[in-house]
């Protein structure tokens, strides 16, 4: 994460004094959003909507979006990085054996309809 994204750490020192005033259905996700305010996140990108809720978060300015709706956007804003991006991925599979359908199903799978359905469009290219 670091070698893609030099800047995406917040120190805890930074979110810490945040997190007092915050309140979240699960207490135990308070420092997500205290380090999306401290590192001046535009969204938080999570499978866990429901703990993030709109009217908690959306006067903050954060937005809170789950991670095939985020993938589908970055996808839209450049086809061509997003593409290298997953045919890197599904080199990294321990199983080489895998197909670009195997690939599309786990992402399927695992919550990403709309990624797996793209996937399965661009297939000769990943």
């Amino acid at each position: 994460m670091r070698e893609a994204v030099p800047d995406w750490e917040v120190e805890e020192r930074a979110w810490r004094s945040l997190a007092g005033g915050l309140k979240l259905p699960d207490p135990g996700d308070v420092h997500v959003l205290a380090a999306a305010l401290a590192g001046h996140a535009d969204c938080i990108v999570t499978l866990n909507l429901r703990d993030f809720p709109s009217d908690v978060v959306g006067p903050l300015a954060i937005e809170v979006i789950h991670p095939d709706q985020f993938i589908v956007a970055q996808w839209d804003l450049d086809q061509f990085v997003a593409v290298a991006a997953f045919k890197r991925m599904r080199a990294r599979w321990k199983k080489p054996e895998a197909t670009a359908e195997d690939f599309a199903a786990a992402l399927e799978r695992a919550g990403l309809p709309a990624t797996a359905l793209r996937l399965r469009e661009a297939a000769e290219l990943i």
